[in-house]
């Protein structure tokens, strides 16, 4: 029985984050360097790991989830692999490497927990969704894992004068430094987009790169307050 279920066995460990699959997300824990991970996440784990829903470290921006941005998390310490995933999501390892990421927190699967994060409101979008729109902005030296509903896209926006325009319902995350502003199209709104009635797009202009999903489910989308 063994033999067939050999080619599903882990990998050997060469970095902090890497993809078992295309589903799974492995996560090599060490002490002192606890990680943050989505509440519900865990599918399997090896050695010693410990979990604590709700940290301090959450708490202290709860308030800011009052947009409805904040996505439940837990810390997990120890030493061990831990295996993550979410209903089957494509799953994307990003190393910042000193960078930033935005990323919509319905699509955020777990980071280094000393890296540093926060909800911020979206500049350039206020006319078009009310109050704006917000997400979870993640930046220093460390890991993040995103997830996609399907295989992700990743454009490079060029630093040209050219912009991207991509349907929020099917957007994950984006570099914070592109300059982002809103576009709506009625005369397409048949065409673009299926969850507003009329065909709304965020347009993205500078250098940097927009991750996108195949996927326009509105449960998945970034969360807008009027």
């Amino acid at each position: 029985m063994n033999q067939p279920l050999a080619g599903f066995a882990p990998a050997p460990v060469t970095a902090r984050m890497e993809n078992h699959g295309n589903h799974m997300l492995k996560v090599a824990l060490q002490t002192g360097n606890d990680l943050l991970a989505r509440v519900g996440s865990m599918v399997a784990y090896e050695g010693f790991v410990q979990y604590e829903p709700n940290p301090p470290a959450v708490r202290q921006i709860a308030r800011d989830w009052m947009t409805g941005e904040g996505a439940p998390l837990m810390k997990c310490s120890g030493d061990g692999l831990l295996y993550l995933a979410d209903y089957g999501a494509n799953v994307v390892v990003i190393n910042l490497n000193g960078d930033a990421i935005s990323v919509n927190a319905t699509n955020l699967l777990a980071f280094d927990a000393h890296l540093t994060w926060g909800v911020e409101r979206v500049k350039g979008l206020a006319k078009f969704a009310g109050q704006g729109l917000w997400n979870t902005k993640i930046s220093g030296q460390g890991w993040v894992a995103l997830t996609s509903r399907g295989k992700p896209i990743v454009v490079d926006c060029g630093g040209g004068e050219d912009e991207t325009y991509v349907d929020p319902d099917a957007l994950v995350a984006w570099s914070p430094n592109l300059k982002v502003k809103g576009k709506r199209s009625f005369k397409a709104q048949s065409l673009i987009g299926r969850g507003s009635g009329e065909a709304f797009q965020m347009a993205f202009s500078g250098t940097g790169i927009v991750v996108v999903q195949p996927s326009e489910d509105s449960t998945d989308r970034l969360r807008v307050r009027g």
